[in-house]
């Protein structure tokens, strides 16, 4: 199964174009799909994402986001920034950001965007 070519990191209205995929649709696309619900605890973390950070095989559903699975995010310029942005109402987040699972150094392009139902997504692409 593969992802409609007409997803894209770029395009407007992302995340309902990714929540209208099955997750084995999500896992295909070219860039890091994570939700999150309300309370920043992993509803889906993409294959993709997994691969292409280096985070592999580990458990990721369920666990605490920011501070289980990613505490170099957890500050205000990454959590802060997205918890901003949700209180104020509908966002679209798109920043430059230093760091990987497995590359520290690495330099990503994230994208947040508000999920259906509460929560959010956070998009990672790696040029």
């Amino acid at each position: 199964m593969t992802s409609s070519p007409a997803i894209t990191f770029d395009m407007p209205g992302l995340a309902r174009a990714v929540e209208g995929l099955s997750p084995a649709e999500v896992d295909t696309l070219p860039f890091g799909a994570i939700r999150l619900d309300a309370d920043d605890r992993v509803v889906l973390y993409s294959a993709a994402e997994a691969r292409l950070s280096g985070y592999g095989a580990r458990p990721a559903l369920g666990r605490a986001f920011f501070t289980e699975m990613a505490p170099c995010m957890d500050n205000p310029a990454f959590r802060g920034r997205i918890a901003r942005a949700s209180a104020a109402g509908r966002f679209d987040l798109e920043f430059g950001w230093i760091g990987d699972f497995s590359d520290r150094s690495r330099e990503l392009q994230v994208r947040v965007l508000p999920a259906t139902g509460g929560g959010c997504w956070i998009f990672i692409r790696r040029d």
